[in-house]
């Protein structure tokens, strides 16, 4: 071994005896730890990046790519519920060109592919029922890629199309999802889910299709929309206006002294409505004009009498006056016609109240008609929908008040006394910590003290007196010392060879002890060499007398 090695490894060893047996087992406890973490850094940078072959998989096509996988000795991880199949980045490519060689995945039971499989001898049956399936498929494609949704599937009942307008029927459809960890989806997602089906089908309104989720929860109901979206809609709309309303009323009467309730009728469906009026148009043209004038002047344009046998007229005898005339006209007059088509959607307000209650003991200067007249204006009140304005000065109570005065109080209260709780916990906390670190400076002053004052009252000399024969026989060589000298210092590579222990033994007591009394007069002698030369001779001179 190189002596600079010996020397770090004598060092060590040097280092590791003095250490107590709690000392050694933290110590094995550590590097066994440190060995345990490059095993664990080791193993995580050799494990290859794995990255996705395929997503969304169904049951079939994922056994088989997997064993695909496994025939071909190709590591690989199933994640999404056996949905993802990982395997390493540089063989991504090449294991898909392998599975659409092998026709990989094979699951095309969705979508318009259904139609390549259509020949020519399909009956209109099953070409509507192919057709209906392959927009199905395509409509739960589109909704299971959506962001939190793992499966979806779509239910399309489309009637059969009648020449009788009286008997036209809506499609409608049914819409299951299933979503990633059981969450539930937003109302957003629903309305997107909603309207996305409703726009693939010729026909089908929002309000014909039907939401639900794995749980059996609806999340749009047939005719309805969204479920709870009316009373949430309506809840909206009368917080909005309570707080308009009740800004505007503190302004003008002092905060806490006004009331307002605003209850509002929201439309759960869609309604629509179709109006044709005509209207003459006014200095317009006429479009047609048919005259017919008939005159018989000589008395002979006329018949009279009944008539006989044959449908023949036989003349009564009766000359006639000659003075008939006939003129008939026929006009066609342009008419204006309007058709107009209103659509009510779901969340319409059609009616609402505002209820106002002031308190008659504060508010002063102001009417009911004025508070009236401002709340309907700030509510948007139609009086043509049955929308109505109560305004009242009644006492308000002062029990709640003083309640809710006496509970604000006492939160303010308790806040106050929970900061000065958390001020005072980090107080006494900052105090245990600079006091601990007092004590541990004074006890390390102290300590050190104490070892210079023990040197200084005692001397060298006492503690040479606890050397054992053999070394105090080693200094009868320096008796012929008259005049102190220094002490050469002892080479740190072979510093203390007998200090040098076995890890296997542990040393005895009287070991310790010779090599602590032995390190002791080392430090003596390097930092007072001249004491120690006067200690040393004074002792061989005693030790002579």
């Amino acid at each position: 071994m190189p002596t600079f090695l010996a020397g770090y490894v004598d060092r060590a060893k040097l280092l590791v005896s003095r250490f107590s047996i709690a000392q050694r087992t933290i110590a094995v406890i550590g590097v066994a730890l440190l060995v345990l973490g490059a095993i664990a850094l080791g193993s995580w940078l050799a494990r290859p990046q794995m990255s996705p072959l395929f997503t969304g998989l169904s049951a079939a096509d994922a056994s088989a790519v997997v064993e695909q996988l496994k025939s071909a000795g190709v590591a690989y991880e199933l994640t999404d519920g056996g949905a993802t199949i990982l395997v390493p980045d540089d063989k991504v490519y090449a294991q898909r060109l392998a599975a659409a060689s092998a026709g990989l995945p094979s699951d095309t039971s969705k979508g318009y592919t259904l139609l390549d499989k259509m020949g020519v001898t399909a009956s209109e049956f099953q070409q509507s029922v192919t057709y209906k399936r392959a927009i199905e498929g395509e409509l739960a494609n589109t909704i299971g890629a959506m962001n939190g949704i793992t499966a979806s599937s779509v239910q399309l009942a489309i009637p059969k199309e009648s020449v009788f307008v009286s008997e036209k029927q809506n499609p409608t459809a049914s819409v299951f999802v299933k979503t990633r960890n059981g969450a539930t989806l937003s109302d957003g997602q629903v309305e997107a889910i909603v309207h996305l089906t409703s726009a693939a089908v010729s026909g089908m309104r929002p309000e014909d299709v039907t939401v639900t989720d794995q749980n059996g929860k609806v999340l749009s109901a047939a005719g309805t929309g969204l479920t709870g979206g009316g009373a949430k809609q309506a809840s909206e709309y009368e917080a909005k206006v309570s707080s308009a309303v009740g800004s505007m009323l503190e302004t003008i009467v002092g905060a806490g002294n006004a009331t307002v309730t605003v209850a509002a009728d929201v439309a759960n469906s869609t309604s629509e409505k179709m109006d044709e009026t005509y209207t003459v148009p006014t200095g317009s043209p006429t479009g047609a004009e048919t005259s017919k004038t008939e005159t018989y002047a000589d008395g002979k344009g006329g018949s009279s009498g009944v008539l006989g046998p044959d449908n023949i007229a036989v003349p009564s005898g009766a000359a006639g006056s000659g003075g008939y005339k006939l003129e008939e006209t026929t006009k066609d007059n342009p008419v204006n016609k309007t058709t107009e088509k209103t659509v009510t959607p779901a969340g319409e307000v059609t009616r609402q109240t505002v209820s106002v209650a002031l308190n008659q003991d504060a508010v002063t200067g102001v009417s009911a008609d004025q508070i009236r007249s401002l709340v309907a204006t700030a509510a948007g009140i139609d009086t043509k929908r049955g929308d109505t304005v109560t305004v009242e000065f009644v006492p308000f109570s002062k029990t709640g008040a003083a309640g809710a005065t006496a509970a604000l109080d006492a939160a303010e209260k308790e806040k106050q006394d929970q900061a000065q709780g958390d001020l005072l916990r980090t107080m006494i906390i900052a105090a245990a910590i600079v006091l601990a670190a007092i004590i541990l400076v004074a006890f390390l002053a102290f300590r050190s003290r104490q070892r210079r004052r023990g040197m200084e009252d005692s001397g060298p000399i006492a503690m040479l007196e606890t050397m054992s024969e053999s070394e105090a026989q080693k200094l009868q060589a320096l008796r012929s010392l008259s005049d102190p000298i220094a002490l050469p210092f002892a080479d740190p590579a072979h510093e203390l060879p007998t200090a040098v222990l076995d890890l296997e033994e542990e040393p005895e007591a009287d070991q310790i002890l010779v090599e602590r009394r032995r390190r002791e007069i080392d430090e003596i002698v390097r930092s007072h060499p001249e004491s120690a030369a006067l200690a040393l001779a004074n002792l061989m001179d005693e030790a002579s007398a």
